[in-house]
């Protein structure tokens, strides 16, 4: 199945990450005439980019036929957006939420349908780059198929069996673009106490990451741990600063008390 065999697609919510896929599904091929985006309150780029593309862009989905409905509204929200459109879902509509926390159950029940695809991407879907972890409740071969066309239009994607898995990808993927932008940040500033100006600090920075993940990228079947050992000498630089951020607490331990941070708070944004 491709892009240009799905649709109509209704995508609520044209914010980020809903532009994100949307961006991703015309460039992969869809035809923007099968695409809706739906947002009360767009913003300036949403506009441009329905524009740019010939989508149409409407306050509602309410009256459109939607074969696919795509939810890409805040979990504080996703409650009343589902009970304004439940209207439009029937039972050849397949439902696929990108909103962290809620279960396939809560949006089974809110929207009258059990064809329900719960799924996290993240941000590097924006130039095909991301990763989205999946999982369904009473889909057919044929809705799995749609749901890999659209979300691997925006990058890679991983199945689960247990829905319990996807706050995890929350956590770990779905937020973790944030931690690697973050140790840019820390990169830089730390840079920056070397003497070095704000703007060389970033840059050296910046390169390093992007050139470090662009070489992982490269040697996909080399572990991370191996790339890691490959650029540490023996009792060298590297090595020295490796014991600080590998010591018991040092990086491990602190990544792994933010990742269980915002596993929780998916799970607590699941319980409203």
């Amino acid at each position: 199945m491709t892009l240009k065999d799905i649709g109509p697609v209704v995508l609520v919510g044209a914010g980020k990450m809903g532009l994100a896929l949307a961006r991703g599904w015309i460039a992969g091929g869809l035809p923007a005439d099968r695409l809706v985006l739906c947002d009360p309150i767009p913003s300036d780029y949403a506009r441009e980019f329905a524009d740019t593309h010939g989508v149409r862009l409407l306050s509602s989905p309410l009256g459109v036929l939607t074969h696919v409905l795509v939810l890409a509204v805040k979990p504080q929200v996703i409650y009343d957006v589902m009970a304004d459109i439940q209207p439009i879902v029937g039972a050849y509509t397949l439902v696929i939420s990108i909103a962290a926390g809620i279960s396939l159950d809560g949006i089974a029940a809110a929207l009258g349908t059990k064809r329900v695809i719960r799924t996290m991407p993240n941000t590097p879907a924006q130039i095909g780059r991301g990763i989205s972890g999946a999982v369904g409740l009473s889909i057919t071969a044929e809705d799995r198929q749609t749901a890999d066309s659209l979300l691997q239009a925006a990058g890679q994607v991983l199945w689960f069996e247990n829905e319990a898995s996807i706050d995890g990808v929350t956590a770990v993927s779905g937020s973790g673009p944030a931690y690697v932008f973050y140790m840019v940040e820390a990169l830089a500033a730390a840079a920056e106490r070397q003497g070095f100006g704000p703007d060389q600090a970033m840059q050296l920075a910046r390169a390093t990451v992007t050139g470090a993940a662009a070489l992982m990228d490269a040697e996909p079947e080399t572990s991370a741990s191996q790339l890691r050992i490959n650029v540490t000498s023996p009792k060298g630089t590297t090595a020295e600063a490796l014991a600080v951020l590998m010591a018991p607490d040092g990086l491990a331990p602190l990544m792994d008390k933010a990742v269980e941070a915002a596993r929780r708070r998916s799970e607590e944004l699941g319980r409203g």
